[in-house]
């Protein structure tokens, strides 16, 4: 009989099963690893990646993270190479070819067409003694005792161990590289990662709404300005800079205390030293500063000239969360 307990602890086994059989690989991380990383870091061309099943999809991953992250790298399909896709790979190009097993017949039919053309050969397998361990230029051992399956069959902890290879390759070749945050960028400038790392204030401030008053406006005035601009705040301005801020909060908290708004004027009731950011900064700092202090509004100034004021629903609409 199945049930819940059944499920979280069949769940709990792959998941150790896994984990252990990564934490294994740290045997086999040694001069042929410091070689392949060197090969392609060194190459004038891209890196190819191939492999047939389960191992080609997770050749695409690894093509995918090396792309990301400054290495530009293709897919090639093991049994469309074979079909006319081998056309694909050029002079200087470094090949890497996944298989568990190391002797498939595709690998065993791809194998020595790449080797004809001269490019190198990185091998992950499990089986270091297998065709595709024995042809490559340098092998790299993704051997497992046993897969996850209860039937030690479907690739789950082979397959976690050729990813988590690509992966050490990956990082290691962004510290080669110096490989920074804003590099990063370049390839993800789209979606809620991209817009972290690129937009900054100035890149989505609404000029057309400074909402502002003098220290010495009514209350009144204040209130309309505020109600105008829709920003929930207005800035006070004395001598073209910011010297105070009112809210709306502000306002909701005179009322609650004063009978009457008679002869107040916005500096009784501004919060001086508001908290500002820069046109030049990043949105994801300033988002930062909202959520710190927990206000809702940042007033945005450069060299003490008022440019306008950053919203959180503004920046929440950008989807930088």
């Amino acid at each position: 009989m199945i049930t819940k307990e059944n499920i979280i602890e069949s769940a709990k086994k792959t998941l150790l099963s896994e984990s252990q059989s990564i934490a294994k690989l740290t045997d086999f991380i040694d001069n042929s690893f410091v070689e392949a990383v060197e090969i392609i870091y060194n190459t004038k061309g891209r890196l190819i990646v191939t492999g047939i099943g389960k191992s080609a999809i997770i050749a695409q991953k690894i093509v995918a993270t090396m792309n990301s992250t400054g290495t530009p790298s293709m897919f090639l399909h093991a049994s469309e190479a074979i079909h006319g896709d081998l056309g694909m790979v050029q002079d200087g190009d470094v090949v890497i070819c996944i298989s568990k097993s190391g002797n498939s017949p595709e690998i065993k039919v791809l194998v020595p067409l790449l080797k004809r053309f001269g490019n190198k050969l990185i091998g992950i397998t499990g089986n270091i003694t297998s065709f595709l361990g024995k042809e490559s230029d340098i092998t790299l051992n993704t051997y497992v005792e046993s897969e996850a399956c209860p039937n030690n069959l479907a690739p789950t902890n082979s397959t976690t161990a050729q990813l988590v290879m690509g992966d050490a390759m990956a990082v290691a070749l962004m510290e080669m590289r110096n490989f920074k945050a804003e590099d990063f960028a370049k390839y993800h400038p789209g979606g809620a990662l991209g817009k972290k790392l690129l937009l900054r204030v100035q890149d989505m401030l609404d000029t057309s709404r400074k909402p502002f008053v003098s220290p010495d406006s009514s209350i009144k005035n204040v209130i309309v300005e505020i109600s105008e601009k829709r920003l929930g705040v207005a800035a006070v301005i004395e001598n073209d800079k910011v010297v105070g801020i009112i809210t709306d909060g502000d306002i909701r908290r005179m009322l609650n205390k004063t009978e009457t708004i008679t002869g107040l004027t916005a500096k009784d009731i501004m919060t001086v030293n508001p908290k500002t950011i820069k046109t030049s900064d990043m949105v994801v700092d300033a988002l930062n500063i909202l959520e710190d202090f927990s206000i809702t509004q940042l007033v945005v100034v450069d060299n003490n000239e008022y440019k306008g004021v950053i919203h959180l629903h503004d920046i929440l609409k950008e989807g930088i969360v």
